[in-house]
Order: C-alpha cells, then sequence, then structure tokens
C-alpha cells in the first residue's frame, strides 16, 4: 500500500511564485527525490508519493508551509492504495492509489482536504473528521501556520525552545497561539489516523 498526495495551491495567481515555490519544493523534497516521489506541474500543482502512515502529518506540513504566505491556501487529495506501475516520474505513475488521488481530488471542491482509500467506513470517518481539522487550519494566520510547522516538524521540543527557535518573545504567546490554531487537536487526529491505518493492514 501507498499514498499519493495530489493538491494545488489556491489563490496561487495573487503571489509571486518566487515567494512559495521555494518553500513547496523544500517540504516535498524532505519526503523523497524530484520527479520519482514528487512533481509540480502546471505551475501550482503537485503529486507525492509516500507511505500511508504518513499523510495527515505530511498534508498538514504543506498546509502550514503554503499558509505562511498570506492569500495563499492550498487544496490536498489523500489516495490510498496499491501502485501497478512506476515510472521514473511520478506523474507518470499508475495504479488504484493515484486513481484514489485523482477522484477525490476531483470531488474537493471547496473543501480543502479530502482522503480516499480502499476501505468505505475509513473513508466516511475521515471525511467527517477533515471537515472539522479544516475549520482549524483554513483560518492559520501566517503566524500561526509558521508556530504550527515548526511545532510538527520538531514534536520533541517544548513551548519554550520552539520560542526561541522562532524567534518570538515569549512561551505564552506560542501556547496561545497554538491553542488558537488547534495544535493538539491536529496532533490527536494524527495519532489517531496511525493507529486506523495500521488497523486496516
Amino acid at each position: 500500500m501507498k499514498a499519493v498526495i495530489t493538491g494545488d495551491i489556491i489563490n496561487s495567481r495573487k503571489v509571486a511564485s518566487a515567494l512559495w515555490m521555494g518553500d513547496l519544493k523544500g517540504i516535498l523534497s524532505t519526503y523523497g527525490n524530484e520527479p520519482k516521489h514528487w512533481e509540480i506541474y502546471r505551475g501550482d500543482s503537485f503529486q507525492l508519493l509516500v507511505d500511508p502512515i504518513d499523510t495527515v502529518e505530511i498534508a498538514l506540513l504543506i498546509k502550514a508551509t503554503i499558509k505562511q504566505h498570506k492569500k495563499l491556501d492550498v487544496r490536498i487529495a489523500i489516495g490510498i492504495g496499491t501502485v501497478d506501475y512506476t515510472a521514473d516520474k511520478v506523474t507518470e505513475s499508475n495504479g488504484i492509489a493515484f486513481v484514489n488521488s485523482g477522484e477525490c481530488f476531483e470531488r474537493l471542491k471547496k473543501q480543502t482536504l479530502g482522503i480516499q482509500s480502499p476501505w468505505s467506513g475509513f473513508n466516511e470517518n475521515f471525511t467527517i473528521i477533515f471537515q472539522l481539522i479544516v475549520l482549524f487550519a483554513d483560518n492559520w494566520t501566517t503566524t500561526s501556520a509558521e508556530i504550527i510547522k515548526k511545532a510538527l516538524e520538531n514534536p520533541g521540543v517544548n513551548q519554550k525552545e520552539l520560542a526561541l527557535a522562532l524567534n518570538r518573545k515569549s512561551q505564552s504567546s506560542i501556547s496561545a497561539s497554538l491553542k488558537r490554531a488547534g495544535y493538539e487537536e491536529l496532533k490527536n487526529v494524527i495519532e489517531y489516523y496511525k493507529q486506523e491505518i495500521k488497523n486496516q493492514w
């Protein structure tokens, strides 16, 4: 089983790509090599092939990375399934994971995060959960997004260390930002998702 993340940048034409493209490439390159594991195409769309266990965390990291830039957001569809054909370019690879990701992406419309897997109960469960977590994530400010990104990338770091890493004056401001951004709830969803994915295997 593999997972395919398909996404596109919302409002990409309103912000110069030079400002956000490097950040997007930076986060995607953390999870593999271009173009075998990830690729950016049509200027503002991307695809990433990863292990299913990490997909929700990666999706939220991508969202936080993009929302550091005012006016921008990202639509992300997660597809889980088999990969029947692996090409030199991820966009030319094929299998159920790619089909599920593409179908899920077509259905997203105004929803910014979706998932499609071979398991209907799993899909129904996480469709509802995702609708709730994007109520937080869609409303992250640039500051919230920056803090969430740093916190997700450094799970062992406490709030005091986080404040230092982000050059913020106080631990209390970090704490308040994480609370507003729904960080604890997001962490719980990530852990729950990992457990449920393991249960499917």
